[in-house]
């Protein structure tokens, strides 16, 4: 089943919700305006899952099945890499298309749940499984309700003061469990049709309430939606905001009863980690597709408007130096996707995990470098991005004919059209949603620590001592021993694999061929 992104709209107004946004109750969530931007960009996920031209890269088959890209679980590395591919695609036109974290947690539950089943037995993975057949079936979008509280941080969860800043267990009988707390940042949430929800953390014994995973209607009895404005609707300066943008919510859980056959973890602490650590690598991994699309924005908009400005990079070396830096970092971050995709490894469960070394240096990359990249779009662009006259002067009887005389640059390129450019890049780089992109890129899937941390523990260090030992020991030259081959990220076999075979034509292609 693919939905429309009419459909998708109308399918919200069956959901009734609790949702507040600036301190007011939403009745509609379908039809309110300061949720608007972030319904645009999720509805555009099912457009172009319609289109023939995207299909390659936007449709999946799984068990049969033809599923949106967003939700699909990848089964092999060149469904890894069509998903990367995909994700850029979607989010050169919306900023961020929100709706790929869904497909990241069912990937990581469906891992997770199938190795607890085979470690400690029971029916985890068929719910899993079946529920997978629900969201297909009905073509669903998926908030990702993971980070808690966390209240305290010296703290583990159970040992808060307020136990409710992590969501936990706090009942549980034949029919189901019921869960209470809080799961903050939640992409999208206003406007998904269910959370998926998972643990966090890492959990202790002493923390076995806190473990759960479970999924649930976005409008169960007991939870409260907390959001903020998607974007910034309304606003005349907001050239590309005012039509996409995202919201994130709270979410405040008061015993919300969850049946058992959506219960995905309840209580087996041991096996938190695995839901944890295969969903940051899943998102860590699509957030590259997700950055290199909004990199894609920049580009674009920084090469139209030094054209604006009646300069040519030919001519100005420095405007051209830093075009050349700006595309370096994001077709270098996203090359440490593309690496990911082709040495993804299929697990016992069928589901390909991206390689985790890769995935998280490109994420590592994109989160530090975000804040270079806005400053290589203010370099090309000039000052007039922040200190143009606001959009109301463009109809001041009084002032506009003169201000469109004397900010006029290329004469070919009418001042509207510098102006709309100007205030696009502002949007994007100077405004309260150029911050919002800045700091979701910083802690989006985890801070940097994070990163580092998971770089470090999965890097082959011993390795490459060895291969030191043994050129120090045994001379320089290689002993003909095929276990030192391998044991670079993503490094397979003598050959290596041949990523090219992998999937069709990269995104920037794919967008240019079938993008409005």
């Amino acid at each position: 089943m693919h939905l429309s992104g009419l459909e998708y709209r109308e399918s919200l107004r069956a959901c009734r919700p609790t949702v507040f946004v600036n301190g007011r109750r939403v009745e509609s969530v379908a039809d309110e305006p300061l949720l608007a931007p972030g319904i645009a960009g999720v509805a555009l996920t099912y457009d172009f899952a319609r289109r023939e031209e995207l299909a390659p890269w936007m449709r999946a088959t799984v068990d049969g099945a033809t599923v949106n890209r967003m939700i699909a679980v990848p089964r092999d590395a060149g469904a890894s890499l069509d998903k990367l591919e995909a994700v850029r695609l979607v989010c050169r036109e919306t900023g961020c298309a929100q709706r790929y974290l869904g497909g990241d947690g069912l990937a990581a539950v469906y891992q997770a749940t199938h190795r607890l089943d085979e470690e400690l037995g029971g029916d985890y993975h068929p719910r899993l499984l079946e529920y997978l057949r629900h969201v297909y079936a009905r073509d669903l979008t998926l908030g990702l309700a993971m980070t808690d509280a966390k209240g305290d941080r010296s703290l583990r969860p159970h040992a808060q003061p307020n136990r409710d800043a992590y969501l936990h267990i706090v009942g549980r009988d034949a029919a189901g469990i019921r869960i209470s707390g809080v799961k903050a940042i939640v992409t999208g949430a206003p406007y998904a049709h269910e959370l998926l929800v998972m643990p966090g953390r890492a959990m202790t014994d002493a923390d076995r309430d806190f473990a759960v995973c479970c999924a649930l209607p976005v409008d169960a009895p007991g939870l409260t939606i907390v959001a903020r404005p998607a974007g910034r609707p309304g606003e005349s300066a907001a050239k590309f905001s005012a039509k996409y943008g995202q919201s994130t919510g709270v979410c405040l859980f008061d015993n919300v009863f969850v049946p058992w056959e959506r219960v995905f973890l309840a209580g087996e602490w041991t096996h938190s980690e695995h839901f944890t650590s295969g969903y940051a690598t899943h998102h860590r991994h699509t957030c590259i597709g997700a950055r290199a699309g909004f990199g894609d924005l920049l580009i674009g908009a920084g090469a139209l408007m030094i054209e604006a400005n009646g300069l040519d990079p030919e001519r100005a070396p420095a405007l051209r130096e830093s075009m050349v830096e700006l595309i370096k970092i994001v077709e270098g971050f996203y090359a440490c996707g593309v690496a990911a995709s082709v040495y993804a490894e299929v697990d016992g469960s069928g589901i390909a995990l991206p390689e985790p070394v890769f995935a998280n240096i490109g994420k590592l990359l994109l989160a530090t470098q975000i804040y270079d990249m806005h400053r290589l779009a203010h370099e090309v662009s000039g000052g007039l991005v922040v200190a143009l006259p606001g959009p109301d002067e463009d109809h001041n009887p009084a002032t506009a004919g003169r201000i469109s005389e004397v900010l006029s640059a290329h004469s070919e390129i009418p001042y509207a059209r510098r102006i709309e450019v100007a205030r696009l890049i502002e949007d994007l780089t100077a405004s309260y949603q150029g911050g919002w992109y800045s700091v979701i890129s910083l802690h989006g899937g985890g801070s940097p620590e994070a990163m580092k941390r998971e770089i470090y523990r999965r890097y082959p260090i011993e390795e490459r001592v060895a291969l030191v030992e043994r050129l120090l020991d045994r001379g320089a030259h290689f002993s003909g021993d095929p276990r030192w081959f391998g044991r670079q990220p993503g490094r397979c076999c003598l050959a290596g694999c041949r990523g090219s075979e992998l999937a069709g034509p990269p995104a920037n292609n794919a967008a240019t061929d079938g993008s409005s």
